[in-house]
Formats: C-alpha cells, sequence, structure tokens
C-alpha cells in the first residue's frame, strides 16, 4: 500500500498541464478558443459558435474561466474540440465537416467580407489566425473567373516548437480555401507539426512584443525631447518667477534700513489680494472630491506602472484590469485623507456629503458608460458584453472594500488637520475682482495651460492608442513612466506660471483655474482620440464607434481629474510659498 502510495504520489509531481506549462510526451494539449470578429474593430467580438460552423460532438467541450479581469476584457474560453497531444505530430486530420445551406452561406459571406478573425489559445499562448477572404473564383482552365467570391479556410497547420516538457512557441497557418455555395460540403481538418528549440520558456513571450515599433528611434527622441523641454521649461520658470518675485518682495517687504512709506497703500498685484486668495472656492464639496480622487489616481497610476514594469503582466491574460481593481480599491483610503483633509481645511461643514460623492463621483461615471457600452453589446449579441456576475464583483469591490477605506481615510483626514490653516487669513468679505486683459482671464489660462503638458506626452499617447486598439501587447513600461515623471514636471511648471499671471492680475480664483488648467490636457488627448479615430484606424460600426469614445471619455475623464489635482498640488505650495513670506499684516 505505501509503495502504492508513492507512485500515485510521484505521477501527481510530473503530471503535466497548463498551470506548470510542463507536459509528457503523448498527453493532452487542450486548444482553447477564444472570439472571433471583424479585423478592424477590435472590441466587436463574438462567440465561435455564432457562425453554425461544425463541432466534434463526440467530444464534452471544457470551459477556462479567466478570471474576473479576463470576463471584464471579454475573453470567454472554450475547448475547441481539436485533438492534439504533447510531441505527437498529425496530418490533415478531418475535424468535422458540414454541408452549407443559405443561412449558413449568409452568415459566413458576411464575415468573410468584414475580414473575421478569430483567437485561439494553446498553453495559455494566444494564436490568431484569419477565417476567410475575397477571392477571384478560378474557371476550369485554372485562369480567374473575374467577379470577387467568399471563400472560407478549412485548413488549420499548427507548427509547435517546445524545449523538452515545456510549449515555447505555436504558431497557425490557415489554407484550403473553399467557396461558398449552396449544398456544399465543408469538410474541415487540421495538421499538428512538432519542433525542438532552445528557445527558453522565460522568453516565449518575447515574439508577440513588437520592439521594432516600440523601440523605434522616434520613439526614444522623442522621450528625449520632452526631457529636454522639462529641463527648459523648469530652468525658464525659475528663473522668470525668482527674478520677479525677487522685484516683488523687494517692493511689498523692502529694505528696514531704506524703507518708502509711498508704497503703504499703494500696493498692487497679487500682495493686494493676500486677505481672498485662500477663501473658500466655489463648490467646496465637489472640488474636494475632484483632489481625493485625483490624489488616488496619482497614487494608482503610479503603482499601477511600477507593478506592471516588475510584474510583465501583459503576459498574463486578464492581469492588468484584475491589478487596477484592486489599487483602485485600496487607494481609496488615499482619496479619503485627501479629500477629508482639504475639506476641512477649507472649512467645509458638511463632511459626510463631501465623503459620499468622493464615493460615487468616479466610479458612478464609469459605471454608467460601461452599463450603456453592455447594453449595446447585448444587442449585437457580442462577447464584449460583461456578464451580470462580473458586474456584480465590481461592485462588491466598491462596496465592501473600497467604499470602507475611503471612509476611513476620511475621518482620519478631517480629524488630522486643522481649519483654515493658511499662511494668511482669509477675509470675510471678498474684494471684487478687477478688469482684466483677455490674455490673464481663466479661461485663457486654463485652455493655454494644457498646450504644453500634452506636447510632453503626445508621442506616448500614440503609442497607447495604437497598442490598445491594433492588437499590440504595450509592454513599454520604462517609457511610460519616464513619460509620467515629465507629465507631472511640465504641468506643475506651467500651472504655477498661470498662476502667477492670474494672482497678478488680482484675481485670487487660483484654486479652479489651476485645476482647470492641468486637466484641460484631457481636452486635447480627446481631440487626438477623434484625429486617431478617422486618420489612424478602419473602425466603423455602431458598437465599436461606441466602445471606442465611450473608453476614451473615460480614460480622459480620469486623465482631467489626474492633472487638474497635479495642477493643485505644484500651484498650491507655491501660492502658501509666496505668501508664507510676506508681511500680510
Amino acid at each position: 500500500m505505501l509503495a502504492s502510495f508513492l507512485v500515485l504520489a510521484a505521477l501527481q509531481v510530473v503530471r503535466g498541464d497548463e498551470s506548470s506549462h510542463k507536459y509528457q510526451s503523448g498527453e493532452t494539449v487542450i486548444v482553447w478558443v477564444n472570439k472571433i470578429g471583424p479585423f478592424h474593430n477590435p472590441q466587436e467580438t463574438y462567440t465561435f459558435d455564432s457562425l453554425g460552423l461544425c463541432r466534434d460532438e463526440s467530444k464534452e467541450l471544457k470551459h477556462k474561466s479567466g478570471g474576473l479581469g479576463g470576463l471584464l476584457t471579454g475573453d470567454h474560453l472554450e475547448d475547441s474540440g481539436i485533438q492534439m497531444s504533447f510531441q505527437t505530430n498529425i496530418e490533415n486530420q478531418v475535424f468535422c465537416s458540414m454541408a452549407l445551406d443559405s443561412d449558413h452561406i449568409g452568415k459566413l459571406t458576411d464575415a468573410v467580407e468584414q475580414h473575421y478573425w478569430y483567437q485561439m489559445y494553446i498553453d495559455d499562448l494566444p494564436v490568431w489566425g484569419m477565417f476567410g477572404e475575397l477571392m477571384a473564383a478560378q474557371g476550369s482552365d485554372g485562369s480567374d473567373g473575374g467577379d470577387e467570391q467568399a471563400f472560407i479556410y478549412t485548413h488549420r497547420d499548427f507548427t509547435i516548437s517546445y524545449n523538452h516538457r515545456r510549449i515555447i512557441e505555436i504558431n497557425l497557418t490557415t489554407g484550403k480555401p473553399v467557396a461558398l455555395q449552396k449544398g456544399k460540403e465543408l469538410k474541415f481538418t487540421y495538421s499538428v507539426k512538432w519542433v525542438g528549440t532552445q528557445k527558453k520558456f522565460s522568453k516565449r513571450f518575447d515574439r508577440y512584443l513588437d520592439s521594432g515599433f516600440f523601440e523605434h528611434k522616434i520613439h526614444w527622441f522623442s522621450v528625449f525631447n520632452s526631457v529636454m523641454m522639462v529641463v527648459f521649461l523648469c530652468g525658464l520658470v525659475s528663473l522668470i518667477l525668482m527674478r520677479v518675485l525677487r522685484s516683488d518682495y523687494s517692493r511689498y517687504r523692502g529694505d528696514e534700513e531704506d524703507a518708502d512709506m509711498d508704497h503703504v497703500g499703494d500696493e498692487t498685484g497679487w500682495k493686494l489680494i493676500h486677505g481672498d486668495v485662500f477663501s473658500q472656492p466655489i463648490f467646496l464639496e465637489l472640488y474636494a472630491s475632484l483632489i481625493g480622487t485625483g490624489y488616488q489616481l496619482a497614487t494608482l497610476t503610479f503603482w499601477g506602472i511600477l507593478i506592471s514594469v516588475i510584474g510583465s503582466l501583459y503576459s498574463i491574460r486578464g492581469s492588468i484590469p484584475t491589478m487596477l481593481l484592486v489599487c483602485y480599491a485600496i487607494t481609496s483610503f488615499v482619496s479619503g485623507c485627501t479629500g477629508g483633509s482639504f475639506y476641512k481645511r477649507y472649512g467645509g461643514k458638511f463632511w459626510k456629503n463631501q465623503m459620499a460623492l468622493s464615493a460615487v463621483m468616479f466610479p458612478g461615471l464609469v459605471l454608467s458608460v460601461v452599463i450603456i457600452l453592455n447594453m449595446i453589446a447585448i444587442v449585437y449579441e457580442s462577447q464584449a458584453a460583461i456578464s451580470l456576475n462580473a458586474l456584480m464583483a465590481v461592485v462588491a469591490f466598491w462596496l465592501f472594500l473600497s467604499s470602507p477605506l475611503l471612509f476611513l481615510g476620511t475621518i482620519i483626514g478631517k480629524n488630522m488637520t486643522e481649519e483654515l490653516d493658511f499662511p494668511c487669513r482669509p477675509s470675510k468679505y471678498r474684494r471684487p475682482l478687477p478688469r482684466k486683459q483677455w490674455y490673464t482671464h481663466p479661461l485663457t489660462l486654463a485652455i493655454a495651460g494644457g498646450v504644453l503638458p500634452f506636447g510632453s506626452i503626445f508621442i506616448e499617447m500614440y503609442y497607447a492608442f495604437t497598442s490598445f486598439w491594433n492588437y499590440k501587447f504595450y509592454y513599454v513600461y520604462g517609457f511610460l513612466f519616464l513619460v509620467y515623471c515629465i507629465l507631472i514636471i511640465v504641468t506643475v511648471c506651467v500651472t504655477i506660471v498661470c498662476t502667477y499671471f492670474l494672482l497678478n492680475a488680482e484675481d485670487y480664483r487660483w484654486q479652479w483655474t489651476a485645476f482647470l488648467a492641468g486637466g484641460s490636457t484631457a481636452g486635447y488627448v480627446f481631440l487626438y482620440a477623434v484625429y486617431f479615430f478617422f486618420n489612424k484606424t478602419h473602425m466603423y460600426g455602431l458598437m465599436q464607434t461606441a466602445f471606442y469614445f465611450g473608453y476614451t471619455a473615460i480614460f480622459c475623464f480620469g486623465l482631467f481629474i489626474l492633472t487638474g489635482t497635479i495642477a493643485y498640488i505644484g500651484t498650491s505650495l507655491f501660492v502658501h510659498k509666496i505668501y508664507y513670506y510676506i508681511k500680510s499684516d
């Protein structure tokens, strides 16, 4: 009995499967089919069975869960029924056959005309194949028949490279095109060829990374150009502000030995509004919620990029959405602390309202857009529709993890902050705003404030959009982290200059102006997304258009809050600093 136990234990140890990525010779390798859809519409995907193609009825089909992240990205893996064994070659094996009727021809012809492609997974490695092609039918003498006709590929040729007991590389080619004609029998076949390789298992995903695209000289040059712009901008801002502020300080404070009493009562510029500059901004609850959410998104972006750099999450299906969801829930504590602290500092009395607004503002917008897109996907009967279970899991994350952490953070933030803790005591009554030049108007400054930050991330937006909408794996998170740092520095520098112009025009509404000046970067990104849609993609149809602009709207709203908060943080430090060193009394 002991011997039997040891044998069984040994068999369990050496048994191979997808979880260990190790197989024994002759062991079954499952070919999973994921989705099928128009090539030019990445989000318009359907189940493979939606076209009514034949399946191997003798085999019980399995389903594989991709976790919450896989469900959110529309991945639903099921066993294709293709019989495959490790290191066992197969030649022209018949998979199934079917006779074409009018319904089949209509669906399949439409799929061919829309350039349908499909995705499969073997040992967690993705592989793609084209469904069919429009070709000119050939006559009996081999010449072209003239008009184009829909052909469907009926043969799949798998070439699989392996190293010892592990699958390293998969190539799929399709062939044997057959014209779609009523009554014609389609016989689907496949071949499998196993080839040994010395390539390491840890490098097997490298072939999916388009290094020629992402690591092109233009990409390096754009980042270098952005770095040089940051250096120049920081130097310029420092030089201007140091000289200007030094002049202002000498005029306002003076030298005690050379004090000029003529300056008393003749104050102009930013010194004059010291009693109003720290007054409560309008829509305080909304502003505090935006600032808290911005801190949260800034923290989420930092850790998300850092985790992606360390963990290579691009190679794990559904891992990035899961990581972002969990990190967002955890960083809700940051939102509560910063939002509650800001609200208390400016004398807010209804902290519960502010906390509730912080809890529902960003998640509520995201959920609303997702529900609308989900309804469109359901109408299309698309696989991209998120299941009710997945939506309920996301709501559970928000309700039982994000919200309690937000509440805890708000309590801590407001209790650790003193009310009206500013360098200058706010006046009870605000000064009337003077007439100003058009270029110092808050709206003008807000619109102009986003130009340079957008210019610093413009090239990276091209790479990010191309990877997300054009079937590329984005993996250069080191570039992304550097660009994120550049965006922070440029946004802070630009908004400080805008705020100085605003204060010097005796306009004390710097909080919203700084936030909108930084947040306007998102507006330029959205305009670029519109340009990208019409000039860099071939997307069409209501569903794909709705998904493109829906996801883009969510991204730009998050970027608006993020850059607006970054602008406020830098500007707040600047404003507190300059008013701390003046004799405001």
